[in-house]
């Protein structure tokens, strides 16, 4: 087998090869040559080329988010690092192992006018939970290369240095190194490890010069404090009004057996987005459609006593309005590694999984009784109907074609939602249970979502859905650049000819300022991008054709396919707008 003759290199990819990380997407360059060399020459390594790192950074993370299992991406010295930013500060924000291997210049080039050079060492510190830099590999000391290790300063004579500090190097990366990818296993988040290459790059040998120590990532046991537990319990047994809100969820996540606990309990309200990848007849699916044309009064009466929540972040601002504004008595979340107080009401932070918990708590909770889901249940069905008989009434637009859509996808599939309107509009309508739904809500960017899904098409055998708006898809159009896209990928694009969502917010629409600078009007695109990238195209602008495109887009095919959806921008605001006053 051919490896890197940089024995830092063979280290980095011998470890990441025992500690399971096999997907490795690396974007050309020089200075990466030496891991580029070793990954891409062994058969256990998964290796993808994407030129654009911003790009190959958010495919990495589709991958992970997959399979939840680490995914590392290789770049070159410089620029190129940077464009990595917006992925791992999506993967730091939605608990997505990505780990991160940059090749760096040696020391004594940094700071010096040397090409292709900035200050690389924890460049990403306050989105990262571990930065590993590593040390030169020593080979002359005369020429000033040496590193800032403790063995310096304690050894006298300069013969016991080059004695004794190759060894010391080769474990100082060991064990960084070991650390690092540990983190990523463990606390699911990004990692950077920093790896300074001297020249020449490119040599080769037949045979291991090092043989890295393998240090096993050890999980703690899961476990709840008994006083906390049995406050929980003491408190959820006699509040007659408690809510359950679930954020960005993994698909089959919480055991099937607790969530029919708390379908079954009358003084228990379930609010599941979107993204929450939760489904039951008793839960309450499309937060806004219930919360957007209440009164205060009705508030009042939909305060609780106790909020518990887990999962990721919450797509819904009406929800986080309302319990802002009308605060619970005490809020509950439930994770392993973070607590946001959302809600600004935060008061116990239960460190664990859900599923643990609720092994632990509900089987010691009691049904009291109470109206509360009954009521809110009446009012649910309530919106549904009004639902329906609101789009029955209205012209072809934004919410109609979701309607469509979201209808249209089929059984046991993939669907990624872009950001911004598209994942709002979503929230408005109960998606089909067998569907795995997807988005970026970590940092709710715009900047990656076609990436991600690419990446996640990848994983997957299951077709894979990506619908997005115009803006999202075109800021990120260099996701086509890529030669792994599978055949059964699929892109719906709803071009409303700009940022849409900024004519549903306050503002001065409809003149010139605006439509410059916040809707960003533009009459662009995706039929000549497909065209480059070999998709098949399709465009449609009314009901009739979208229906009749819908019904053979997903077929088979020997290309991956993009239907661009062209929506009125003058009408989708105020359908939106008269849709939340119809609910009334």
């Amino acid at each position: 087998m051919i490896y890197p003759k940089i024995p830092m290199a063979q280290t980095a990819i011998q470890l990441c090869k025992a500690k399971g990380v096999k997907h490795i997407i690396i974007s050309p360059g020089s200075r990466n040559a030496p891991l580029t060399i070793g990954f891409s020459n062994d058969d256990y390594f998964k290796c993808y080329s994407i030129v654009d790192e911003r790009c190959a950074a958010f495919f990495a993370l589709g991958i992970a988010q997959q399979l939840q299992e680490p995914t590392a991406v290789v770049c070159t010295s410089g620029s190129a690092l940077l464009n990595y930013y917006p992925a791992v500060a999506e993967a730091f924000y939605s608990d997505i192992p990505l780990i991160v291997l940059s090749a760096d210049r040696p020391k004594h080039l940094i700071g010096v006018g040397d090409g292709q050079t900035i200050n690389q060492k924890n460049v990403f510190e306050s989105h990262i939970l571990y930065s590993a830099n590593l040390k030169l590999d020593l080979r002359d000391i005369e020429n000033g290369i040496e590193e800032e290790l403790p063995i310096f300063k304690s050894l006298e004579n300069k013969a016991e240095t080059l004695l004794g500090l190759k060894k010391t190097v080769q474990e100082y990366n060991e064990e960084t190194i070991n650390k690092a990818i540990n983190t990523a296993i463990l606390k699911k988040g990004p990692v950077h490890i920093n790896l300074p290459f001297d020249e020449p790059l490119y040599d080769m040998v037949n045979e291991l010069s090092v043989a890295p120590v393998f240090i096993a990532a050890e999980d703690k046991p899961l476990q709840i404090d008994d006083s906390i537990l049995n406050a929980c319990v003491k408190d959820w047994n006699t509040a007659s009004k408690k809510m359950v809100i679930v954020g960005v969820n993994q698909p089959n996540q919480i055991e099937k057996r607790w969530l029919d606990v708390l379908a079954t309990d009358n003084s228990v309200v379930v609010f599941t987005e979107t993204t929450s990848n939760l489904h039951h007849d008793a839960f309450f699916p499309s937060i806004d459609k219930i919360i957007a044309p209440l009164k205060h009064e009705d508030f009042e009466m939909l305060q609780p006593d106790i909020l518990l929540t887990f999962g990721g972040l919450v797509v819904s601002k009406k929800i986080k309005a309302f319990l802002r504004t009308h605060k619970p008595k005490q809020h509950w979340h439930v994770d392993l590694k973070k607590a946001n107080d959302t809600f600004f009401s935060l008061n116990c932070f239960i460190e664990t999984t859900p599923n643990y918990f609720f092994s632990e708590f509900l089987p010691k909770t009691k049904r009291i009784e109470s109206d509360y889901n009954a009521y809110w249940a009446h009012v649910k069905q309530s919106r549904l109907k009004k639902h329906d008989d609101y789009l029955k009434s209205i012209d072809f637009s934004d919410l109609k074609v979701f309607d469509a859509v979201l209808s249209s996808i089929p059984n046991d599939t993939i669907l990624h939602l872009g950001n911004s309107s598209t994942v709002r509009y979503a929230q408005l309508f109960n998606l089909n249970k067998t569907l795995e739904v997807f988005c970026n809500r970590g940092t709710s960017g715009i900047d990656g979502c076609t990436s991600t899904a690419i990446g996640g098409a990848v994983a997957r055998a299951e077709q894979t859905t990506l619908i997005s708006g115009d803006l999202s898809f075109l800021y990120d159009s260099n996701a086509l650049w890529n030669n792994h896209i599978p055949n059964n990928f699929r892109i719906i694009i709803i071009n409303n000819e700009g940022g849409g969502i900024f004519r549903i917010l306050p503002g001065h629409k409809n003149t010139e300022n605006f439509d410059t600078y916040f809707e960003t009007n533009h009459h662009l695109t995706a039929e000549h991008l497909c065209k480059m990238y070999g998709f098949k195209y399709e465009s449609v602008s009314d009901e009739i054709t979208l229906q009749s495109a819908l019904g053979t887009f997903y077929s088979e095919d020997n290309q991956p396919k993009l239907l661009e959806i062209f929506t009125p921008k003058n009408l989708n605001d105020e359908i939106l707008l008269n849709y939340f006053r119809f609910l009334r």
